[in-house]
């Protein structure tokens, strides 16, 4: 199975031009991240096998994708003196929160002449198990609805009675300290880089670079936020196509941006009741957005910017130019295509109820 690591998505986009004590400190704190996250063992000393099984499962993709058996050394073996100074053979397998360890601490060798890509890698173990997390994070999140359920229905059943008040009450507090806690987590990880001097940010189970320290304050990390529920995932998808896409210097960023912010446009229109199944494209679904039958969820002038940006941007680079010159964006168009895109989806989440 392929895995989306970020050492291959930022190939061709330098991050780190050598390897320092801000980079060791870094990678040393990330991985110090990951053990919080997903500890192997408790108080107790008893081991966690689930939380073995995710370092496990982000230790073999990674591993997969950069082509190697083990990330780093699992089997060890060494002899100790007994109490008649006999040799004593002890043998055994490091858990893989130790392998993984060992992996992302490792100091590089001297001389080393890609300290970017050694980065990277590193990193890219990191970005797997905080997407693992976030995994789990949005799947309970989406079965938080039957969980309230189950609560009702069956409330001796459930742990949330810990909590005093209704079953449904305490289901919903496990779930908020959930999401809380990983977004402190979050957090941590994106405030890490951002002391380390790296140019990058986590969100929604990838870490991509956010250059302005501005945008991804104001537009990008609001965004992110919006779109994290299921319901938006395609959002969300083609939107990290889009900055990947544009970081990597590969061809029609701003089409995803695109994508993306028609996906948000056909979600709003479908979730209120107003599609009506014979839309043929992103103007129609704007005009379900305007009617005002429907409450002119937008304003006639906001429908014309909307339809100015498909008209102009969108439809622009996702057509065939035939004979024409192939039609492009200037990095700073791209910028502002992808950030304007960002903007509407969030100003059309924030309106939902």
């Amino acid at each position: 199975m392929l895995t989306d690591i970020f050492a291959y998505r930022y190939l061709r986009y330098p991050v780190w031009s050598q390897y320092t004590e801000a980079e060791r400190r870094l990678l040393n704190q990330t991985i110090g991240l990951a053990k919080e996250i997903y500890p192997v063992f408790d108080n107790s000393g008893n081991k966690i096998e689930a939380n073995e099984a995710k370092w496990k499962e982000a230790h073999n993709r990674l591993a997969r994708e950069l082509g190697v058996n083990e990330l780093a050394q699992r089997y060890y073996s060494f002899a100790t003196k007994g109490p008649m100074a006999q040799d004593w053979h002890q043998s055994g397998y490091w858990t893989y929160d130790y392998v993984c360890e060992q992996f992302v601490n490792a100091m590089p060798q001297v001389g080393l002449q890609d300290a970017d890509g050694y980065i990277k890698e590193r990193v890219s173990f990191v970005e797997l198990l905080m997407r693992l997390r976030h995994e789990e994070v949005s799947k309970a999140n989406a079965g938080l609805p039957q969980a309230l359920l189950a609560a009702k229905l069956h409330p001796t059943s459930q742990r949330a009675l810990r909590v005093p008040g209704l079953a449904e009450d305490g289901v919903r507090a496990l779930n908020a300290s959930l999401n809380q806690t990983f977004q402190r987590q979050v957090e941590e990880l994106n405030e890490r880089f951002r002391r380390a001097g790296a140019p990058l940010t986590f969100h929604n189970g990838f870490i991509q670079v956010a250059t302005d320290e501005v945008i991804e304050r104001e537009i990008a990390s609001p965004f992110w936020r919006l779109v994290a529920p299921a319901m938006w995932e395609n959002v969300s998808i083609d939107m990290a196509e889009a900055l990947d896409r544009r970081d990597s210097n590969d061809k029609d960023p701003a089409f995803f941006a695109g994508k993306a912010l028609e996906s948000a446009i056909k979600i709003v229109s479908d979730s209120k009741g107003w599609s009506r199944g014979n839309e043929n494209g992103a103007s129609a679904y704007i005009d379900n957005l305007v009617s005002k039958d429907n409450g002119a969820f937008l304003t006639v002038w906001e429908g014309e910017m909307l339809r100015d940006y498909f008209r102009k941007v969108r439809n622009t680079v996702g057509h065939g130019p035939g004979s024409e010159p192939m039609p492009s964006l200037t990095p700073v168009q791209t910028d502002w295509a992808i950030e304007t895109a960002m903007s509407w989806v969030r100003t059309l989440l924030r309106r939902m109820p």
